[in-house]
This record gives C-alpha cells, sequence and structure tokens, in this order.
C-alpha cells in the first residue's frame, strides 16, 4: 500500500451520532471494555481519523472515544479502528459491530476493522514510512527494519488490548483503553533496548497521537517470539503431566532479576524513608478497608491482614529504608515467554490498567514484581485438574532463588516487605474474582487466610 494511499480527510459531520447506538450494544461486549456492569450513558469524540473513505469498497475511521457511565466524571477513553463496508464477508462476521441506519454512513456495515487483513497492511505500512495522519503519528527504530507485505492476523486471546501478529515477524499490540501521557508499555522497552537488555523485545515502531497537544501512546510493534510459549500456558501443560516446573520458575526468576537490574540503571532510583513508607502502607491499608466492604467474607481476615501492612510501617519508624525503582508493576506467568531455546522473555510493562497512569509509572521495590509471579504460581497450582501437592511452594523457592543468582539478594530475607506486597496483591484480587470471576473467589482467599497469620508468610 502506498503513502498516497495513506491521506486524511476531514470525518464527516455527525459520525459519532451514527455510531453511537451500535456502540452503546458492541462495546460492553468486549473482553478489554472496563466499565462492565454499568450502562453507557453516552459518548463524546476525543479525536476522529479518516484513513479511506467510505465511498470506496472499504471505508476506515480511527476513532478515540470517550464512553460516559454512570457515577463517572469523565469516562474511559477508548482506540477504536471502524471499518465500513456496503456487507460483511462471512470471515468478518466476528468483527461486526452493526448496520448503520442514519448519518453520513447510513446503509453501511460497520465492524472491528482489526479483523481485517487491509486496514492492519495499512497500520504496518504506515509504521514503515512514518507516516503522519492527520493527528496519528507512526515512527519507528531505524535500525530495525519493516519488510512489505507480511501477513496479518488477528490474536483472539488477549484480554485488555489486541494484537496483530504480521507474518510470524512482528506483533503490534494496539492499546484499548488510553490516557494521555507517557505509556510505560513504550517508556520501559525502549530504555531498556537502550541497556541492551535482550529479555524484552525492543520495540521496533510505535503509533501516538496528539489530540489537544498532548501525546498519547496508541500502539507498539515489537518482533515476535517464534515458537514461544506463554508462561501461563506453559505451567499448566506441566502441572497436567505432574511435571516438575522449579528448573523453569529459577530461569524465571533470573529473567526478572536482569530486567530489574537493567531498570535501574536505566532509570532514577529513589529512597523509600518513613515518610514514603506511610504513605505506602495508607495506600493498602485504605484498598483493604475498600475491599471488606466489597467483599464480606474478608472481614473475618482484616485484622491478620492490616497487621502484615502496619509490620512494614514499624520497620520503617525504626529507620529502616529501602530502594524504589520503576518496575513491571503486573508481573504474572501471562505476562512471561519462554522461546524455543529456552530463555525466558518479560512483556506487558503497561500495569495494572485500572490504575491512573502517573501511578504506574511511580518508583516502587521490586518485590512488588515478585510478590505478583509469586501469586501467580498460587494461581496456576489451584487450576490443575489434578492437584500436585506442593507445587506452588516449590515454584515460590526456586523463582526467589533464581532472582537472587541475579540481583544478589533473595526476596525472602526481606520477609516483612514481601508479606506486605503479597497480601495487598490477594487483597486486590479478592476483589477482582467478586466482581468478574465468583468461581475463582476461592484461590485469592486460600492466599489471604495464609497470609493472615502472625509472622511473615
Amino acid at each position: 500500500m502506498s503513502e498516497a494511499a495513506l491521506r486524511t480527510v476531514t470525518s464527516p459531520p455527525g459520525l459519532l451520532a451514527s455510531l453511537e447506538p451500535l456502540l452503546r450494544g458492541w462495546l460492553p461486549r468486549q473482553r478489554w471494555f472496563a466499565g462492565k456492569g454499568r450502562p453507557v450513558t453516552g459518548f463524546s469524540l476525543v479525536a476522529a481519523v479518516e484513513l479511506l473513505p467510505p465511498e470506496g469498497r472499504l471505508g476506515l475511521y480511527h476513532l478515540l472515544v470517550r464512553a460516559h457511565q454512570e457515577s463517572e466524571q469523565a469516562g474511559d477513553c477508548y482506540q477504536l479502528l471502524i471499518g465500513v463496508r456496503e456487507a460483511l464477508p462471512p470471515r468478518l462476521a466476528p468483527a461486526l459491530i452493526g448496520h448503520v441506519t442514519e448519518g453520513p454512513l447510513a446503509g453501511r456495515t460497520a465492524y472491528d476493522a482489526l479483523y481485517d487483513t487491509r486496514p492492519a497492511e495499512l497500520l504496518l505500512e504506515a509504521l514503515r514510512t512514518r507516516a503522519r495522519i492527520g493527528d496519528l503519528r507512526f515512527d519507528r527504530d531505524p535500525e530495525q527494519e519493516i519488510r512489505e507485505g507480511l501477513v496479518p492476523r488477528l490474536m483472539t486471546a488477549e484480554q485488555s488490548n489486541s494484537s496483530v501478529v504480521f507474518g510470524d515477524t512482528f506483533i503490534l499490540k494496539v492499546l484499548r483503553r488510553v490516557v494521555p501521557g507517557i505509556n510505560p508499555d513504550l517508556e520501559l522497552p525502549l530504555a531498556l533496548a537502550r541497556e541492551g537488555c535482550s529479555r524484552v523485545p525492543a520495540p521496533t515502531g510505535w503509533l501516538t497521537a496528539e489530540p489537544g497537544g498532548e501525546p498519547w501512546v496508541l500502539g507498539v510493534l515489537q518482533p515476535f517470539v517464534q515458537g514461544a510459549s506463554d508462561g501461563w500456558d506453559l505451567a499448566l501443560r506441566e502441572l497436567a503431566k505432574g511435571e516438575d516446573f522449579a528448573a523453569e520458575a529459577r530461569a524465571l526468576g533470573r529473567a526478572t532479576a536482569e530486567v530489574h537490574t537493567a531498570l535501574a540503571r536505566a532509570l532514577p532510583t529513589v529512597t523509600l524513608g518513613h515518610a514514603q513508607l506511610r504513605g505506602l502502607v495508607a495506600g493498602m491499608t485504605a484498598r483493604l478497608e475498600e475491599a471488606v466492604r466489597t467483599v464480606p467474607a474478608l472481614r473475618q481476615y482484616a485484622p491478620g491482614l492490616r497487621a502484615a501492612f502496619t509490620a512494614l510501617e514499624d520497620l520503617s519508624a525504626e529507620g529502616r529504608t529501602w530502594t524504589a525503582q520503576r518496575v513491571h508493576g503486573d508481573l504474572h506467568l501471562g505476562q512471561c515467554l519462554r522461546s524455543a531455546s529456552g530463555e525466558w522473555s518479560l512483556i506487558d510493562f503497561e500495569g495494572e490498567p485500572a490504575k491512573p497512569l502517573a501511578e504506574r509509572r511511580l518508583p516502587g521495590p521490586t518485590v512488588r514484581d515478585v510478590a505478583g509471579m509469586l501469586r501467580s504460581f498460587d494461581y496456576a497450582a489451584h487450576s490443575a485438574e489434578t492437584p500436585v501437592p506442593g507445587w506452588a511452594e516449590t515454584c515460590r523457592a526456586a523463582y526467589c532463588s533464581g532472582y537472587a543468582e541475579v540481583a544478589g539478594e533473595d526476596p525472602r530475607t526481606d520477609p516483612v516487605l514481601l508479606r506486605a506486597f503479597e497480601t495487598d496483591k490477594a487483597v486486590y484480587e479478592v476483589v477482582y474474582e467478586a466482581r468478574h470471576r465468583p468461581d475463582w473467589l476461592p484461590v485469592p482467599l486460600s492466599a489471604v487466610r495464609r497470609l493472615a497469620e502472625p509472622g511473615p508468610a
């Protein structure tokens, strides 16, 4: 596709109004929609770019749309790539948004264009040529080549975002819920690439927008790790066979420590004293109190869980300090890939999407990531059809030992800090499961019972 095809014209008046009746029903059904359970009360347009005119066989619009819901001031902003055709071929049936009955697109069919090969090819071509289309900015690393003719396919297993693989060479992660500012999903891999850290695929290209003059990160193109196994799927396969996962857990611990070491070199670190720890503990305690109100089953464990936080503040009051740095922020087995050669990589540095961007970019103790991985081993163990006694405990120990081989310090040597962060993560999991997957609630509740016991768990 030529660069000339990537022209921009002003989007037709009434575009959002013509799509709104369809979006009200379609958007809440998407796995990446964050406001489930609350009705959408309306939409407002943040930015719109016409990539292909609707007069042809295929029209294409890039939209940033804010969805307003009850009890929300501003509403979340979502990135949509809307295709428009007279009728959808059968292969695009899963992408259907609906048939437009009024406005400038009346009589046409709207669909999620990421399912379609031509719009996906257009995005890759724009990245290859470093195109500028309206407010959209397509950039890339000049040291990495993007070949033409790579065949795209949409990955269907994503939850909070969407990803398109191009010829088993690149993967384009399209962020769905977007906010203005520097997104760590681009910021941290770029910083790690400058440090020569091979544990994270270096960004090949990236898509941003500047509506109102402030940058928004919308997508990141990275090398596709061919033949890689997702850490979660790999762990479940080994569990199903009754195989030991300790060697992989140890290797994953080493990989995590390598990433942490590189991030500490690439970006500033800070010291957390009593004042900083008091604020951190206050946040943990507030989340616990809110969780108890949301999930009454937590109430009987609240005193023990609160003690895990106050023990950390007591240490800081005695003069203990900790180093904080940039971390992954949402590390678990599903955020790790093992290549066919056995090397582990870490991916998806966006952090917890529910948290404000400024909070996701704050430095924190590296044990935040460690705690997330330890909880992930626990989840995997509880997901096995046939339980393997001691599997999670063995993996947790191996992971921490592998981490210590690179970092020089085992996370278990600071049990009060580790317990506090693992407790905070388990409390978060209890609320999430209660709201979204009630059948999974016993998994974090079992951890809560352990962590509520007196003394470091």
